[in-house]
C-alpha cells in the first residue's frame, strides 16, 4: 500500500529531514585521516539524540540481514557499495567514503546519503561522486504528479551507464514515511513512460549506486550487511527523501 501523505505530514517529515542532513554535515565535517567509523557514527548518534529523534538504523532488521545492524550510519568505503558497519577502520588519504543516515522524529522517517574523498581526491573517485550527485539531480528532476516511476529510474540509470559505470540491480531507492522502507521501490534503472504513475503526497528516497569498474555484479560480505564491488572497483552512493509535489519535488532532506 502506498499512502499519499497531506502536507503537514510532508512537514513533519522534512523535520526528520533536517536530523538527517544535520547528522550527515557533522558526519563529513568530522570525516579526515586518522578518524575511525565509529567515531563517525558517534557524531551521527550525537546529532540524532540532541534533535530528540531516533535512528532509523540502529537495530534494524530487513529480511535478508542476519543480524540486526549495529550502527546509526552505514559506513561504506572505497570497494563496499552499501550497508557497511561502522568500524574501527580510520580513515586514509584518498578514501572513497558513503555515509547513509536516517532518522526518524514525531513518527516520521528521512534517509539520505553521501559521498565524498577524504584529503585529496584522485579525478576518477571525483568524477565517479560528481556524476552519482547528477544522476540523483536527474531523478529528483523526474519525480513530479503525472511521471511513471520508469520515468525516474530510466533518469538516473541514463546518467551513470553514459559514464560507463556499473549499477547493482538488486537494490535501489523506496518509499518512506512512516517506516524508513515503504513501498514502492525506486529501481536504478528503467523505461520511460512504464511503471506506477507518480501522485503528489508520494515520498520517494531515490538513492543511485554506481560501480567504477562498470560491472554490475557485487559480493556480500561476511557479516551478511556491506556489498563489495566483485572487482574491488570504488563505488559511490547518494541519496535523498523526496516528496513529490504539485509544485514540482520537494528534498526532504536537504541541508538548511
Amino acid at each position: 500500500m502506498i499512502e499519499l501523505k497531506s502536507p503537514g505530514e510532508l512537514a513533519a517529515m522534512r523535520a526528520a529531514g533536517l536530523v538527517v542532513a544535520d547528522a550527515l554535515a557533522a558526519v563529513r565535517d568530522r570525516a579526515r585521516v586518522g578518524v575511525s567509523l565509529l567515531e563517525l557514527d558517534e557524531v551521527a548518534a550525537a546529532v540524532i539524540r540532541a534533535a530528540g529523534a531516533g535512528s532509523s538504523f540502529l537495530h534494524y532488521r530487513p529480511s535478508f540481514a542476519p543480524t540486526p545492524f549495529p550502527g546509526h550510519i552505514c559506513a561504506s568505503v572505497n570497494d563496499v557499495i552499501v550497508h557497511g558497519i561502522p568500524s574501527a577502520y580510520r580513515l586514509r588519504e584518498g578514501d572513497l567514503v558513503s555515509i547513509d543516515c536516517g532518522a526518524h522524529l514525531d513518527g516520521w522517517h528521512g534517509d539520505a546519503a553521501v559521498s565524498f574523498v577524504v584529503g585529496r581526491a584522485d579525478p576518477a573517485d571525483d568524477a565517479l561522486v560528481r556524476t552519482a550527485e547528477r544522476a540523483l539531480a536527474a531523478g529528483i528532476a523526474a519525480a513530479v504528479p503525472g511521471n511513471r516511476m520508469g520515468d525516474v529510474s530510466a533518469a538516473v540509470g541514463r546518467v551513470g551507464r553514459a559514464a560507463g559505470y556499473g549499477i547493482p540491480a538488486d537494490f535501489g531507492g523506496h518509499g518512506i514515511g512512516r517506516a524508513m522502507h515503504e513501498a514502492p521501490g525506486v529501481p536504478n534503472e528503467g523505461r520511460p513512460g512504464r511503471g506506477l504513475t507518480l501522485r503528489a503526497g508520494m515520498a520517494l528516497a531515490i538513492e543511485p549506486m554506481f560501480h567504477a569498474g562498470g560491472r554490475d555484479a557485487y559480493r556480500e560480505a561476511d557479516d551478511g550487511w556491506a556489498l563489495h564491488t566483485v572487482d574491488g572497483s570504488r563505488a559511490a552512493h547518494v541519496e535523498h527523501s523526496v516528496a513529490i509535489t504539485e509544485d514540482g519535488p520537494l528534498v526532504l532532506t536537504a541541508p538548511r
